[in-house]
């Protein structure tokens, strides 16, 4: 079996090689990563992962018309890697499929839903955990508390990403989920969430969000780590997003992301040192590791001789880890949002 996890990055050369060295032990095959405008020599290291038979690196440069990332997913949907793959996934890098069934790789998760055309993965949202200045160790070691398994509010917690077979089914890549079906087709499709429920037509259509109010993880989940320490959100504001039709990012967001309401290290049970020392032992690859975790702190110290930014970097250390909503305080919010009737106003 081949399965592709595609991505696309900017500047984040810090966090890269701990996120290869997870996925390729889940089970991924292929990695088509899509680099554009970096700064700290994530594109060099990218290059030295591709000599080492890694990956297949592509560069990615502007001007786009909708942003970075569609315009990789364009250029993915065209590439061999795709056409030969029987799985894709589209992910970010502050994205860390988290499976738990088997031994924990994608073949037990397949094993677990053989009718399966798409697998939902929904994100499970990682705090801040406290953590100030630029990240010294891993992500997945230092960011261990998490949003509850079942959280009513925001709507964007229960967004997910979509593990496709790749059967012609779709004929696009999306960011959440594959595009443009074959309707004559998707009577075939099969689509179940990280849960293991077989889900209803509009999952094979159109929907990005998981159903509110339940656990979405017993099988499997997507561990986001979307904030990471104060000093790298900084960084992260400055790089802005990839998909220009996204919102900024700014305390909003922040608050929308940084529950720490119970921990959760179950991702810890997949190790995947080995091979993450594995890299690390080729020079050039922690040469280029080093400096990458350099330029940030250089960047963090530059940015923070702004006031806008070091405003924003107050507003951090003034904000506490975000309160879980109760089921009665969200349903204030969703019955403005929803027609009446629905799952989510039933809540």
């Amino acid at each position: 079996m081949r399965a592709l996890a595609v991505t696309s990055v900017k500047n984040e050369g810090a966090f890269l090689l701990e996120w290869l060295a997870h996925h390729r032990a889940v089970g991924f095959t292929d990695f088509l990563v899509f680099s554009n405008d970096c700064e700290d020599g994530t594109d060099a290291m990218l290059d030295r992962l591709q000599t080492l038979g890694w990956l297949t690196h592509v560069r990615n440069p502007g001007p786009w018309e909708e942003g970075p990332q569609w315009a990789a997913l364009k250029a993915a949907d065209r590439h061999p890697l795709k056409a030969q793959a029987d799985w894709v996934m589209f992910l970010d890098v502050d994205e860390f499929v988290n499976i738990h069934t088997g031994d924990r790789t994608l073949p037990a998760l397949l094993a677990a839903l053989p009718e399966a055309t798409a697998i939902t993965l929904t994100w499970r949202m990682f705090g801040n955990c406290g953590v100030v200045g630029p990240l010294a160790g891993r992500v997945t070691e230092t960011f261990t508390r998490a949003a509850p398994a079942v959280l009513y509010w925001p709507w964007r917690a229960a967004m997910f990403k979509t593990l496709f077979r790749n059967d012609g089914i779709y004929g696009k890549l999306g960011i959440h989920r594959p595009r443009a079906p074959d309707r004559a087709r998707l009577d075939g499709a099969r689509w179940f969430d990280g849960a293991g429920r077989a889900l209803a037509p509009a999952f094979a259509t159109g929907r990005v969000f998981s159903d509110f109010g339940q656990d979405n993880y017993s099988l499997a989940q997507l561990n986001h780590y979307a904030l990471g320490s104060m000093a790298d959100y900084l960084v992260k504001c400055d790089r802005g997003r990839a998909n220009r039709t996204a919102e900024p990012f700014d305390m909003g967001y922040w608050i929308e992301r940084n529950f720490c309401a119970v921990e959760d290290r179950s991702i810890l049970a997949l190790d995947s040192r080995g091979l993450r020392d594995e890299l690390l032992a080729d020079a050039g690859l922690a040469r280029l590791d080093t400096a990458a975790r350099a330029w940030r702190h250089a960047r963090f110290t530059e940015l923070m001789q702004q006031e806008p930014w070091r405003a924003l970097f107050g507003r951090l250390l003034l904000a506490p880890p975000s309160r879980v909503l109760t089921r009665a305080e969200a349903a204030l919010v969703l019955r403005h949002a929803r027609p009446a009737n629905t799952a989510a106003d039933r809540m």
